[in-house]
């Protein structure tokens, strides 16, 4: 079970979705939103647009599965959508989730009933399951479609043709019962008369003839029964096999994916420990080499010097990193408190995000020259593991 989303507070409302949102769609490794980086700004001035406009919808981030059985966590705007019939306000529970590839294509909105709600049947833009398929939804067109006009454009909607109504006090039905169909003794004016023999009537056929063709129609009335039932019985029984196969498939493919993953992890946690078996064989050799060496009084910036050339430079791209990091924090947090505007937030942020991508670029590259460099020396001293 999905423990339920937290919800936000209340007041104040602009501040705190955008101070949640910047949270959220900052978030970083696994628990990172499946959103492209390029519109996630637009996605967050979507929902402070639509809190707004509609403070009844307040977003959240939550697990969302998909019909193929996938499951991916997602931001939505859950509440209620104001709607007025015959001159009073009325509020309908719904949730709009915004899809991994949102604002490209349309969000997917679902109406959530409560225990004294019933859906409307046969409603034009709301189906049995709550999935409303309105036309705003239909011709949503990027970048100019957005949650405010989309919830403007249900609630105009619902208020002509409310989709949900009280079990209580349930509509009248408009479709009444049609009268039964007449019976055929009532539906004609002619009785049949009795079959009166003639002088040029048939001849009598004989009783056995009719009563062997009788049993007959009987035993293979019965016959057609059994083999009805049996086919009906082998059908089933052919569907739960098929659904035993494909969840035998599909466990299949999960062993498979989990064999594979278990088989990943092993090799990345093999490297990791020769890596560490390394580190460990030069901080050995360094003790020994450096063992006697130390002074009373040593200052802490000089204890740890880079010992060549690709650790000074991977120290340099550390620290660079993290600087940007650092202050890439800072400038969330001057545009949350208003001290700097929107579009120099983004061009600064676009301008160290550059910087960072190359330091950690060249970080990489350094790192791998560095295991080259560890694996060759390993290799040269084969001969103290041998011994």
């Amino acid at each position: 079970m999905t423990p339920p989303p937290a919800q936000l507070p209340s007041v104040p409302a602009a501040q705190q979705v955008l101070q949640f949102l910047s949270t959220v769609l900052s978030q970083r490794g696994p628990n990172a939103l499946p959103y492209a980086e390029e519109t996630k700004w637009l996605i967050r001035q979507h929902l402070v647009s639509l809190v707004e406009a509609y403070q009844s919808l307040r977003p959240k981030a939550s697990s969302f599965t998909h019909n193929d059985g996938r499951t991916v966590n997602l931001l939505q705007a859950d509440g209620t959508i104001p709607i007025v019939y015959d001159g009073v306000v009325y509020n309908i529970p719904a949730t709009i989730w915004l899809v991994e590839r949102y604002p490209l294509i349309p969000p997917s909105v679902f109406l959530n009933p409560t225990r004294d709600m019933v859906i409307k049947l046969n409603h034009p833009h709301v189906d049995r399951s709550g999935f409303v398929h309105a036309p705003y939804l239909k011709n949503w067109i990027y970048p100019s479609s957005n949650l405010v006009d989309l919830v403007r454009s249900l609630s105009q909607i619902f208020s002509n043709d409310p989709p949900l109504y009280s079990r209580q006090n349930p509509r009248p039905n408009p479709n009444p019962t049609p009268n039964p169909i007449p019976s055929p003794s009532s539906s004609s004016n002619h009785s049949i008369s009795s079959y009166t023999p003639g002088l040029h009537s048939r001849p009598t056929e004989d009783p056995s003839e009719v009563f062997r063709r009788n049993a007959m129609k009987k035993i293979l009335d019965a016959v057609h029964a059994d083999s009805a039932g049996l086919r009906k019985v082998q059908e089933a029984e052919m569907e739960g096999l098929l659904g035993t196969q494909a969840s035998l498939r599909h466990r299949e493919e999960e062993l498979a994916r989990g064999l594979r993953e278990m088989l990943g992890e092993k090799e990345g946690l093999e490297q990791m420990l020769q890596l560490v078996l390394m580190n460990t064989d030069i901080l050995e050799g360094w003790m020994r080499e450096n063992q006697g060496k130390w002074l009373r009084d040593v200052d802490a910036d000089d204890a740890f010097e880079p010992v060549d050339a690709l650790s000074r430079q991977m120290l340099e791209c550390t620290a660079e990193d993290l600087a940007v990091e650092d202050t890439v924090y800072s400038l969330d947090k001057a545009l949350q408190a208003g001290s700097i505007p929107f579009d120099m937030y983004l061009k600064n942020v676009r301008a160290l995000s550059r910087d960072q991508f190359f330091h950690r670029a060249l970080a990489m590259k350094v790192r791998a020259a560095q295991v080259h460099a560890q694996v060759t020396n390993m290799a040269g001293r084969a001969s103290l593991y041998t011994s």
